[in-house]
């Protein structure tokens, strides 16, 4: 495949660091034998995939640190890597570098109940500081589908946003203090929390989607919304895009509970159906060509206000709607259910992209052109976040066309005025076509704080930046 790395002789790490890191982090943390190391070496998708000579796990920022140091006297470079769930290649290694697992940082300390915040190790699980701050009344505002291996750290790193996004936005809004390593091993501590701090740059926050080029972040201070004790999610069929946007402004203009608009589309709910076996969502068996899922969460029953909304909207063709958990996760299974179908079918091209909302109905008809002409076979599914216009574009089957219809649909966004990436980050895959929606100032600006923070290129190389900065 065009985006996985050519797989040659496998890297070894000098004796001397083996034994170094086991000295740092214990023997049995320092992983050289490769089937140990293959969980490692492969990212989410399949694409990406490379040997490492060697995975190191160490326990806290001090252990990292020391770590770092190790691997920067013997020139090796690093690739932090968290529940290792991206999309675009950036957290595993490419060129015999070594992986250094943070899935042992995974201390979840104490909420704090007057300022609503929390302080987590950056290899926990999503799920795991949702069950921990739920104990204490609260929630966490983002939440992704790969909750249960999605690390902290990771979602940090690559400013992930998920299914939460229109109501309390991506992870850069919910950091309020890190601490990272640098890699000469200095540590950067700022979890103080405080809500005004006005003294000089935000480092924390210029941690926020640097996808592990700048520092090792190890762990993460939170701030937290509070945990709803009502839930309603509807499932909608619509004739179109255009449609679907009507009814997200209608439902979002009166109801300041919505929580999620989920688009999908019949392709899409097809493979569904085929994989996970799902039982058809609404009486009719009749395909719709377009699927809405929303959901509101308040203190009280929001049902009444979302149902009152949607009686207004001409565009209803049918709809499900459930308001108990477990009929409420069945309605979600069917947009959750998505990357698992289409990875059930072969190994796709993955494009996480983002438009304006105005031009988000004839942009995805240009997708499903630009697929049509580049590769005729091909498979395309799109499903995403309405509200941001971010479609994670899946396209099966495309063989040699994936370089073309990346090229061609990047290109589309960029003259859209919308972004390469919405989430997912850069990493290899894109780094390449960046330039599109980054000036050449925003890129010079990018080198030098690469440099001045990491002069050697040791943290990540090839990531986000098609050349490193010299």
């Amino acid at each position: 495949m065009a985006d996985t790395a050519t797989l040659g002789a496998r890297p070894s790490a000098p004796g001397g660091l083996l034994d170094q890191l086991g000295s740092i982090v214990g023997g049995h943390h320092v992983l050289s034998d490769p089937d140990l190391t293959a969980g490692h070496e492969t990212d989410w998708t399949g694409r990406f995939t490379a040997p490492t000579p060697v995975v190191v796990r160490p326990r806290n920022a001090h252990e990292v640190a020391a770590a770092l140091r190790a691997c920067a006297q013997y020139g090796v470079p690093v690739v932090p890597q968290g529940g290792n769930t991206g999309l675009v290649g950036g957290g595993v290694p490419r060129h015999g570098e070594a992986v250094l697992s943070t899935t042992r940082l995974a201390d979840l300390e104490p909420v704090h109940q007057l300022s609503g915040q929390v302080t987590v190790g950056a290899g926990a699980t999503l799920a795991a500081v949702q069950r921990h701050v739920r104990e204490a009344g609260y929630d966490v505002a983002v939440d992704l589908a790969a909750r249960d291996s999605a690390t902290i750290g990771g979602m940090v790193a690559t400013n992930a946003g998920g299914l939460r996004v229109l109501r309390w936005g991506p992870m850069r809004g919910q950091v309020v203090g890190v601490e990272a390593v640098l890699a000469d091993g200095r540590v950067l501590n700022r979890l103080s929390g405080l809500p005004k701090d006005s003294s000089g740059y935000d480092l924390t926050q210029l941690l926020v989607g640097s996808e592990g080029t700048l520092a090792v972040i190890t762990r993460v201070r939170l701030r937290l919304i509070p945990l709803f004790t009502d839930r309603v999610t509807v499932l909608l069929a619509l004739q179109d895009t255009a449609a679907a946007l009507r009814v997200l402004a209608l439902v979002r203009g009166s109801v300041p509970s919505l929580d999620s608009a989920e688009i999908t589309y019949a392709d899409g709910l097809e493979l569904v159906h085929k994989h996970l076996r799902l039982p058809a969502p609404f009486r009719t068996r009749a395909p719709y060509p377009v699927h809405l899922l929303l959901e509101c969460a308040a203190q009280r029953d929001p049902a009444d206000d979302l149902i009152e909304a949607l009686e207004r909207s001409p565009d209803l063709l049918d709809s499900a709607i459930a308001t108990d958990e477990q009929a409420r996760r069945a309605l979600w299974a069917y947009r959750e259910g998505h990357t698992d179908a289409v990875n059930a079918e072969g190994v796709p091209l993955k494009l996480d992209v983002a438009v304006p909302l105005e031009e988000l109905a004839s942009f995805e008809q240009e997708v499903r052109g630009l697929t049509a002409h580049h590769a005729p076979g091909a498979r395309l599914v799109l499903f995403g976040h309405l509200a941001e216009g971010n479609y994670h574009v899946n396209i099966l089957g495309a063989g040699d066309s994936d370089a073309q219809l990346s090229d061609a649909v990047l290109r589309a966004v960029a003259r859209r005025g919308g972004t390469i990436s919405a989430e997912h980050g850069i990493g290899i895959a894109k780094a390449r076509w960046l330039s599109l929606t980054r000036a050449a100032v925003d890129l010079d600006l990018a080198a030098v704080t690469k440099r001045a923070w990491d002069p050697d290129t040791l943290l990540n190389p090839g990531v986000l930046f098609s050349t490193d900065p010299a």
